[in-house]
């Protein structure tokens, strides 16, 4: 993967997950752990090589199949990307209520979620009016209420404190063994020590894998 005519930011990435896995994204800064995930979340296709995702080619997929392939995708971004002129529950409702759920169903399921992420106290405010942690951990709801069948998570504990962080980390333990193939960009060694998941490494554009677990691996 490359933008414009800059140096390949990933090159001869070998990487197949397998369905319901778990696996830990590390790396230094910069060393396009987020260009990896836009990869996997269709925001971009590669440059050279093939990528497929639910066995699909990615470089053969059209405009109008986009959307139903990325509703099977939750993605836990950087910045949030949170609507600020919706209320908290409302915004972790919008995928199902997108998806045609029934309101009064899909709010009652958001606001599950968010009590379960500590902040059952913060319904109807705004995104705004919460700290860089309580947006996180908003934004983390969101994307696991439609269960997605792959998760993408990008340093979804990096404004959190540790025990808000294991809790976060058991919500996507619990979201994995319903069916969920789970990948985790941290940064958080403690997090990663704690739970037993194959660890992948990427620097400079290329990927190693670090650890396995006795059950899980990438080939």
């Amino acid at each position: 993967m490359r933008f414009g005519t800059g140096p390949e930011i990933l090159g001869d990435i070998d990487l197949s997950l397998s369905p319901g896995g778990f696996y830990f994204l590390t790396g230094p800064s910069g060393a396009g752990k987020s260009t990896l995930m836009r990869l996997m979340y269709l925001a971009d296709r590669p440059t050279r090589g093939r990528a497929s995702l639910f066995g699909r080619d990615i470089s053969t997929i059209t405009r109008s199949e986009k959307p139903g392939l990325r509703r099977r995708i939750g993605v836990v971004f950087q910045d949030f990307r949170l609507l600020n002129h919706l209320s908290t529950v409302d915004n972790v409702a919008l995928p199902l209520r997108v998806a045609g759920g029934d309101d009064g169903t899909v709010r009652s399921y958001a606001a599950e979620l968010l009590r379960w992420v500590g902040l059952g106290q913060y319904l109807d405010v705004r995104p705004s009016t919460l700290s860089g942690g309580q947006q996180q951990r908003v934004a983390i709801a969101r994307a696991v209420i439609t269960r997605p069948a792959l998760l993408l998570a990008d340093e979804p504990t990096g404004n959190v404190d540790d025990a808000i962080a294991f809790r976060l980390l058991h919500l996507f333990e619990e979201l994995n063994r319903l069916g969920t193939t789970v990948m985790i960009a941290t940064h958080n060694q403690t997090l990663i020590d704690q739970f037993n998941y194959p660890v992948l490494h990427l620097e400079e554009g290329r990927l190693s894998q670090t650890r396995q677990s006795v059950d899980q691996g990438i080939s």
